[in-house]
């Protein structure tokens, strides 16, 4: 799950459109990215006016 939607997102719409895979739905107070989908490209993170989507790694959503 690289890629996470903060509470920072302003729901723009930004990182929907610009997303090739489809995988970011608006959601009641913030986009949310399905990992499922998202091939992990890094443009919803680049078009993100509010930096609002982060990289997460793998290895820190460990306990």
């Amino acid at each position: 799950m690289p890629y996470v939607v903060t509470s920072e997102c302003i729901l723009c719409g930004a990182c929907i459109s610009g997303c090739e895979s489809d995988a970011i739905k608006e959601g009641e107070t913030q986009a949310m990215i399905d990992v499922e989908i998202c091939v992990e490209c890094g443009t919803c993170k680049r078009n993100c006016p509010s930096d609002a989507i982060i990289f997460v790694d793998e290895d820190q959503q460990k306990p």
